[in-house]
């Protein structure tokens, strides 16, 4: 297809018992300036009682592997954390810094944003799309249509074969990077792109998440 996309996916998951959920990896993005955050740590903002970075560790935990790409000071025990050099090259430069501190990757790895705090709901969904035969991964699709690369199931080879056809990953876009690849569209059906970009979309999903939360 001209844009590289799949027909959008009805998968359901592995709770429809007609697909094992596929082993895969994990590089979970908690780099950038939070620049319309006022320069305050992205990662570390407490959104529903937890930090972003810790919801995004959650939504993956049962990855073979898991790789943070951000500076050390948002490092946690017993994760690999990396760096893209130069530093701020962009998630596509963080991703291949991720990408390169896996050790026999697995089939597939998960992509995520850390700022996206309810993604993990929609993961089985991407991991059942992202291994149907003839696709190169699946990604999340919000209700407007605007796909979410940073959430997303990718095959590792595919992914490792696109960008090494970059010229250069630092300042490179995700649509160029996956320009190639066939991927397939998960609707995203209950808002679980939404991301913590702003002050005000921090208080939105904090009010959102603790509501009907029960702390101990």
């Amino acid at each position: 297809m001209p844009d590289g996309t799949a027909p959008p996916s009805a998968a359901t998951g592995p709770a429809d018992g007609t697909r094992a959920t596929p082993r895969f990896d994990a590089v979970v993005l908690a780099g950038g300036r939070g620049s319309r955050l006022g320069g305050s740590s992205k990662p570390e903002v407490v959104v529903g009682g937890r930090a972003l970075l810790d919801h995004a560790l959650a939504a993956v935990q049962d990855a073979t592997q898991v790789v943070i790409v951000g500076p050390p000071s948002v490092s946690r025990p017993g994760i690999a954390t990396v760096l893209e050099d130069p530093p701020d090259g962009g998630p596509v430069a963080g991703l291949a810094a991720g990408l390169a501190a896996l050790s026999s990757p697995s089939a597939f790895v998960v992509v995520l944003a850390c700022d996206v705090p309810r993604a993990g709901a929609a993961l089985p969904a991407l991991l059942s799309a992202a291994s149907v035969d003839g696709v190169d991964g699946a990604r999340l699709v919000s209700s407007d249509g605007h796909p979410q690369h940073l959430v997303a199931v990718y095959r590792s080879p595919a992914l490792t074969s696109a960008l090494r056809r970059l010229t250069t990953v630092h300042g490179a876009s995700m649509r160029a990077l996956l320009a190639a690849l066939t991927l397939a569209d998960v609707p995203d059906t209950d808002d679980s792109a939404a991301d913590a970009d702003t002050w005000a979309d921090v208080e939105r999903l904090d009010a959102s998440m603790n509501a009907g939360r029960i702390d101990p």
